[in-house]
Formats: structure tokens, sequence, C-alpha cells
């Protein structure tokens, strides 16, 4: 039961890979019978826990409840969306998003559902170094706009350069994992070798500091709860 359970989940986390938009595309009927297979085989693993357990303990357990929430929410999406490709318009498969509870929720889960409970034990506690990150993010974005965006720069291809502040925030946050470094700061160097100081500020600042401290708190966090979740067992 145990590999069964497991396959199909799979299985079912594996459709989105073959659904619209796809890397492998199959037809609408196809992904469709097979995950109305998944469901069906997840009710049936379902209905077997709730006859070897008691009820009471059944419907008292979280886990039971959201299984069903997802497989009722799964099968109205599809519902929704056949009965829309039928009348050729397209919609959106929201119910994707429900998939990764039968991952979690299964009994045969535990050890999937003891380091979710981690991560999610562990949120609270990083949000703090998360907010400072991301006020110091807005802060060198609002510096930026004030520094070039009255100066007329224009990128490579010729397009406004850090005039808008959205546009600012997310290619300083592209910036923090240097993936677009340096062009991003080529017109300003351009302009005046001096404005390179902001940007090696700003990667010493955000993607050295802020992102080592934003990895030992989860690492260190996430350690802690799962050394409690085990009894105190050593962890590293």
């Amino acid at each position: 039961m145990r590999t069964a359970t497991y396959f199909f989940i799979f299985l079912n986390l594996s459709l989105a890979v073959f659904e619209e938009p796809a890397v492998y595309p199959l037809p609408f009927l196809v992904t469709a019978l097979v995950e109305v297979l998944c469901l069906l085989v997840f009710f049936g693993r379902l209905t077997h826990y709730a006859k070897v357990t008691l009820r009471d303990v059944f419907w008292k357990d979280t886990k039971n409840i959201c299984i069903m929430v997802a497989i009722l929410l799964s099968l109205t999406d599809l519902a929704i969306c056949g009965v829309l490709r039928m009348y050729n318009m397209r919609s959106i498969r929201w119910s994707r998003v429900v998939r990764p509870i039968f991952l979690i929720n299964f009994a045969e889960s535990r050890q999937i559902r003891r380091a979710f409970r981690s991560i999610r034990n562990t949120l609270p506690e990083i949000t703090y170094v998360f907010l400072f990150f991301m006020f110091s993010l807005l802060m060198f974005s609002l510096m930026a706009l004030k520094l070039f965006g009255e100066r007329n720069l224009q990128t490579a291809e010729g397009l406004p350069y850090f005039r808008n502040y959205l546009e600012i925030v997310f290619d300083l946050y592209v910036l923090v994992t240097t993936a677009n470094s340096p062009d991003i700061m080529m017109p300003a160097f351009d302009f005046s070798s001096w404005y390179a100081l902001f940007f090696i500020a700003f990667v010493i600042v955000n993607t050295y500091i802020f992102m080592s401290l934003f990895l030992a708190v989860v690492y260190n966090n996430y350690k802690k709860h799962l050394k409690v979740m085990f009894g105190g067992v050593n962890c590293d």
C-alpha cells in the first residue's frame, strides 16, 4: 500500500510536466484521466484507512480532512476546466497548488510531514531577517532612483535606466543573485566610475551579509526544531 500510494502521488505531481503550459504537452483528456485515476486511488486509500481507524479518531485528524478537501477541489477544478474546453474557452488549473497536500498528509508520509513541520515552525523566526533584507533592498532602490533617475541614462538596448521604482527593485533583487552583474551597473559606470561604489556597497550588504545571515538563521532554526522533534537526537 505504501509503494502504491507513493507511486500515484508521484504520478499526480508529475502531471505538471505534461499539462499546459507543459514541457511535453499531452492532450487534456489523457492528463484528466490520469488525474482522475490518481484521485480515485487516494480516495480508496483514505476509505481503507477510515475502516481500520475509530470514527472519532478519523474525523478529528486534520490530515484526513485536508486530503478530502484536496480531492474535492481537484475534481471541481477538473470538471470546470473540462466544461470550458468544450466551449473552446481557456482556463487556469488552480487546483495544481493543492497536489503537494497528498504528499504531506497521507499516513505513509510521516518523515516528509516532520520535515514540513520543521520548515513551518522555522518560518516565523526568519521573518525578521527577511524584513530587514527587504527594507535594505527598498532603501537601496530609492537611492538608485535618486542617483540615476534624473540623469537620462539608457541601457545598451536604448531603454530608460533606473527611472521606475518597481523596476529598480526587481533589478536590484536580481543583482542579489549576481545574475545580471555587471550588466546592470554598466550604464551608470560609463557615466561616472564613482557610481560603481553604490553597486559594490549593495552587493556587500545584501549578497554577502544579508544572504549569509539569512542562510545561517534558516539552518540553525531548522536544526533546532528538527532536534526537538526527534527528541534531542543530534541532527548534524
